[in-house]
């Protein structure tokens, strides 16, 4: 699945680490998400969303 994910984290100065800690997730996770080679489960995406106060369609695109 196509995102957002690593500009949006560049564009909020935050490092994978720091975004791994406010998700509850490993920075490999956030890696993998940012690298397409991990999809995040449903409640993940929420709070990515949430993160960046933008909806989920706003980061992810089939």
């Amino acid at each position: 699945m196509k995102n957002r994910l690593k500009v949006l984290r560049a564009e909020h100065n935050l490092s994978q680490a720091e975004l791994a800690q406010r998700l509850d997730v490993s920075r490999q996770t956030v890696n993998a998400i940012e690298t397409e080679k991990y999809d995040p489960s449903l409640p993940l995406a929420f709070k990515i969303a949430d993160v960046f106060a933008l909806k989920i369609e706003d980061i992810f695109q089939p």
